[in-house]
């Protein structure tokens, strides 16, 4: 009942509704159009130019999970579903639509169904751990009046977080010891069995997961500096060394399913996080809604070739084409 609630639509929509009202009524709007306006082009192409690399290196880092399964896929297939899938994750359940979009694409062009999930949720897992280890790397750097509780708290999570995603790995074997051996030969048990197996099979993939969780955490620095570069455009005058803070954070908020294409919850933390520095409302507002829009500028490579696809007869069978 609860995974429906999260799943529905109208719920991620009303709550989305529900903080951007309220954070209508604390913030003027027309200040936030107004600073997003006076941005410079300079930086905006700056930002976006950084948009492009993140979104090359999230490609690279999936290409090389499937690869290490051996699933025959070509790099520019991956790569199409990879953006394709992006795009229209905005329109779906946020944080996990566009995973699920990209694991459904390669199961059904290689029959792999196991094995692309298992890639997409390690992907997944890896990006998670490098927005923990980034946020508690920003929480013992940061000498700025230090809330020690804040501190603990993130590196406990980073601890917990860390240690639940090694955890992932060895699901199978956790699996196998909970669950009695006559529901695997079921098919709901066998195919729970084929998931788990295919995840813990990248236990003996050291290297690429080493790889993969180094090109996370690039990927997480480039983001950081775009809020970084935006947030210099509006005027911002807060040390890049806290954005190592409260990006992480804001990073994580914007992958709960509680939202509508980002808006809403993952704003109203950003503004949040912005205001004990001294931040005006309007400027974090005006920040934490560019931060979106670059992301959903960056996936609309996605969706000329969406759109390019469904215009062909081959095209018309689904995204992943």
């Amino acid at each position: 009942m609860i995974r429906d609630l999260f799943q529905s639509p109208l719920f991620r929509g009303l709550v989305t509704l529900a903080v951007l009202v309220y954070l209508a009524t604390r913030i003027d709007m027309s200040d936030a159009a107004a600073a997003m306006l006076r941005v410079p082009a300079g930086v905006l192409l700056a930002v976006m130019t950084l948009v492009a690399i993140d979104r090359v290196v999230m490609i690279v880092r999936w290409i090389l999970l499937l690869k290490s399964s051996n699933i025959d896929i070509s790099a520019s297939s991956a790569a199409r579903i990879y953006l394709v899938s992006s795009f229209l994750g905005n329109f779906l359940l946020a944080g996990v639509g566009a995973e699920a979009m990209r694991a459904w694409s390669v199961g059904r062009r290689t029959s792999e169904n196991s094995e692309a999930v298992a890639s997409v949720a390690v992907d997944r897992l890896l990006g998670l751990l490098s927005i923990v280890m980034l946020g508690a790397f920003g929480a013992i750097a940061w000498t700025g009046e230090p809330d020690r509780a804040v501190e603990r708290t993130v590196i406990v999570v980073a601890i917990l977080v860390g240690v639940g995603s090694a955890g992932m790995l060895w699901a199978d074997v956790v699996f196998r010891a909970i669950v009695p051996a006559r529901w695997l030969t079921g098919s709901a048990g066998g195919g729970l069995l084929r998931l788990v197996d295919a995840v813990g099979r990248y236990r003996g993939r050291r290297r690429t997961v080493g790889v993969v969780l180094g090109l996370s955490l690039v990927v997480q620095c480039l983001r950081i500096a775009q809020a970084w570069l935006l947030g210099l455009g509006l005027g911002i005058a807060v040390p890049f060394a806290y954005y190592l803070v409260f990006m992480p954070i804001g990073l994580l908020a914007l992958l709960l399913p509680v939202s509508v294409g980002g808006f809403g919850l993952p704003q109203g933390v950003i503004v949040w996080l912005l205001h004990p520095r001294g931040v005006p409302d309007a400027q974090s507002f005006a920040l934490s809604t560019l931060i979106i829009l670059t992301g959903f500028a960056g996936n609309l490579p996605g969706m000329l070739l969406y759109v390019g696809s469904r215009r062909t007869p081959e095209g018309r069978g689904g995204p992943a084409h």
